[in-house]
């Protein structure tokens, strides 16, 4: 055996994958609200593209309703509709206790 060390196994330098550097936007808001996060970096000009375009896409929900949302609501408030009136329940007979 020889002195010098072995180059088998062991962490070598330089190897693995490079390390990304944090994304540091120094014209974000500092907040816990999501909504006022993601507002402001849907408007940030020095964000990238990409992620500007995820921070809209997230905030699409809060901001605009789907099209068929309250369909089913037009439909509970007809059927309440119609059941009054002539259309609605009798009420209970009269219990007479003797």
């Amino acid at each position: 055996m020889t002195n010098q060390p072995s180059k088998r196994g062991g962490a070598r330098p330089g190897a693995g994958r490079p390390k990304n550097e944090p994304l540091l936007l120094p014209t974000l808001p500092t907040t816990n609200d999501p909504l006022v996060f993601l507002t402001a970096m849907m408007n940030d000009p020095d964000a990238d593209s990409r992620t500007r375009l995820s921070a809209a896409q997230a905030l699409m929900p809060y901001c605009h309703a789907k099209k068929g949302d309250n369909v089913k609501d037009v439909k509970q408030d007809a059927a309440k509709k119609a059941s009054t009136g002539r259309f609605g329940a009798s009420p209970p007979p009269v219990r007479l206790v003797t």
